[in-house]
């Protein structure tokens, strides 16, 4: 007979590390520790186990208090289970359930990243296997599913595009879109500092954020939740944070010499059309000289990204990037860093965690999914989340006011990203 118990920390994350098909960092002993800190929520270890104690499946569950000694549970990316296993699963979910109740849980959401189906990189369904019918056993055993968003509404994107590594980081070069593969061939010609895991770099990074929140309208956690999280990560070599600075005096004799190079080349032509093309050549890189002159600090952030790394994955989990010099390109250089190094580290994939179903010309978010587009990933959607509910009175009336207590912090906290009074600590 099956069971579920809490577990040993290193046994569960044994357990979702080498797991074959299900594994993930939001899974692991790390994340329920940093959410316990950051987040507010009691994490437990749990494992199904059968008589002879073997575990067969994991669930990373945080636990949010409520009033009335009420609380809900979240298994962020689902728990770690073979998705194929129908049986295995009808006794995760009875004893979840059984857990859930024991503790006056509401519900208990999961949203495991199984992919949906098939799509090309238009968001086109191709044809091939698809986990409709997955999500159609799940509701029977009653999870209610909660639809398929095309943004950023639920707890973790649905969407995001995942790169698998080649053997040779000119392989993966050649799986880039053209625009990318420009870019990363011309190499750091501006002269940006690439630094990785320096010791002062949350300063910097967390500029990026703030710059990029308030660019975008969205709402940004503290500096302290950002730091947390590299950190515990970081010292169990799950996370590195990368960050490119302008070296105002590099770039700018950079760009100088750039300036004199096409000079030079323009004299030796005779054909008119020619001509014109490197002037605009040199207006351009003009105006960048300008731009770079402006900065007041010798050395400033321009992008930097937190990584996660688990298993085989290395996820670019948190990032931003400075309102000006975008024309830098130092997004393509820091993700075509992070990819070198995840390359040469053994990992097997990268994923560029989250974007939103294509999006038009129109849309906020279509900037970021043209660029992730572009680096040569499987456009991927998930199948979404679902809750066991386990009190469908108290299910109904919790849910509704979550949601308005969620859109009031998220205001709350953009008007503050906006008027420049965010509490950064």
């Amino acid at each position: 007979m099956l069971h579920l118990k809490n577990i040993d920390k290193d046994k569960f994350d044994d357990f979702v590390k080498t797991h074959k098909t299900k594994s993930h960092f939001l899974q692991s002993s790390a994340w329920g520790e940093f959410s316990k800190d950051n987040k507010g929520v009691t994490p437990y270890y749990l494992g199904l186990v059968d008589d002879k104690d073997k575990i067969l499946a994991t669930a990373l569950l945080l636990q949010k208090k409520l009033p009335l000694n009420y609380s809900y549970f979240y298994c962020p990316r689902g728990f770690v289970i073979d998705y194929n296993n129908k049986e295995l699963i009808k006794e995760m979910t009875q004893e979840l359930k059984k857990f859930a109740k024991n503790k006056k849980g509401v519900y208990v959401k999961i949203d495991p990243d199984i992919k949906l189906h098939n799509l090309d990189l238009d968001g086109n369904v191709l044809e091939g296997e698809d986990n409709y019918k997955l999500i159609d056993y799940l509701k029977t055993l009653g999870y209610k599913h909660l639809g398929f968003n095309k943004a950023f509404e639920h707890s973790q994107p649905r969407y995001t595009f995942r790169l698998e590594l080649k053997p040779t980081i000119e392989e993966v070069i050649n799986n880039f879109h053209n625009t990318t593969k420009k870019v990363i061939n011309r190499g750091n010609i501006y002269d940006l500092e690439i630094e990785k895991n320096k010791d002062d770099a949350i300063e910097g990074f967390y500029q990026t954020m703030l710059e990029t929140a308030k660019r975008e309208n969205l709402s940004l956690h503290p500096i302290k939740y950002f730091d947390d999280f590299y950190k515990l990560l970081h010292k169990r070599n799950m996370s590195d944070i990368y960050i490119i600075y302008l070296n105002k005096k590099k770039t700018i004799k950079a760009i100088t010499n750039k300036i004199k190079e096409l000079n030079k080349y323009k004299d030796t032509l005779q054909i008119e059309n020619k001509i014109k093309e490197i002037d605009n050549q040199i207006t351009k890189q003009e105006k960048l000289l300008k731009e770079v002159k402006k900065v007041k600090e010798d050395k400033y952030p321009l992008s930097s990204i937190i990584t996660a790394k688990f298993n085989d994955k290395v996820w670019t989990v948190h990032g931003g990037n400075s309102t000006i010099l975008r024309e830098l390109n130092s997004n393509y250089l820091i993700y075509f860093e992070i990819i070198k190094d995840a390359l040469k580290e053994g990992y097997k994939t990268v994923d560029f965690f989250g974007t939103t179903y294509n999006p038009t010309t129109n849309d906020p978010e279509y900037g970021i999914w043209l660029f992730k587009k572009r680096l040569g990933g499987e456009y991927t959607e998930f199948i979404g989340e679902l809750d066991l509910v386990t009190n469908k009175l108290m299910y109904f009336a919790l849910t509704k006011l979550l949601k308005v207590y969620r859109n009031i912090k998220k205001k709350k906290r953009r008007k503050e990203i906006q008027n420049g009074t965010s509490n950064s600590n």
